[in-house]
């Protein structure tokens, strides 16, 4: 079947069968290989990518049901001046990424969340909770970082997008390096 989609902000038309799945045509069929394959079946989160602005897995949808959405991969987040984007910036200084391989879905997921954080009208305190945000990842698994890392890293993007800063350095305290 002849179908189109929007990744990346870049119109894509192709024939897919009709039981392709969206992450191998994202990988396979238009080379965008950051969003990984890591369990088949939904449950490690590795190929979330946002369709119509919702994180979804990719591994469980169908490229002809996401006909005429708008896909956005990890390759397509970044900043108007392509440097990394206030999330990823947080993640990096605060060591969220670790091997790297779960990082993709998970900025993707959590660009969602930080994106609902920050628009939450109930949402007046500086950052999310530690519970709010493992809550939200329990759709990625990572076996590298504990959390502890991702967690800090999404509070540090929230409370700079809240003051409208870019996300700061780590500040190191007495006799600790960053």
């Amino acid at each position: 079947m002849d179908l189109s989609l929007n990744v990346n902000g870049r119109p894509e038309q192709f024939s897919a069968q009709p039981n392709e799945l969206l992450v191998e045509r994202l990988r396979d069929g238009l080379g965008l290989t950051g969003t990984k394959v890591g369990c088949d079946t939904g449950q490690c989160g590795s190929c979330v990518v946002r369709l119509d602005g919702r994180s979804v897995k990719s591994c469980l949808v169908l490229t002809a049901s996401a006909a005429g959405s708008q896909v956005t991969t990890i390759e397509g987040v970044t900043t108007p001046g392509g440097e990394l984007t206030g999330l990823q910036e947080a993640l990096r200084q605060e060591h969220g990424t670790q091997c790297g391989f779960c990082t993709p879905g998970m900025v993707m997921a959590l660009g969602e969340f930080v994106e609902t954080a920050l628009t939450d009208d109930a949402a007046d305190r500086e950052a999310p909770t530690e519970a709010e945000i493992r809550e939200w990842l329990t759709g990625n698994l990572c076996r590298c970082t504990g959390y502890h890392s991702v967690v800090r890293g999404v509070q540090r993007a929230c409370s700079a997008a809240r003051a409208e800063e870019p996300v700061a350095a780590p500040v190191a305290t007495s006799g600790q390096e960053v």
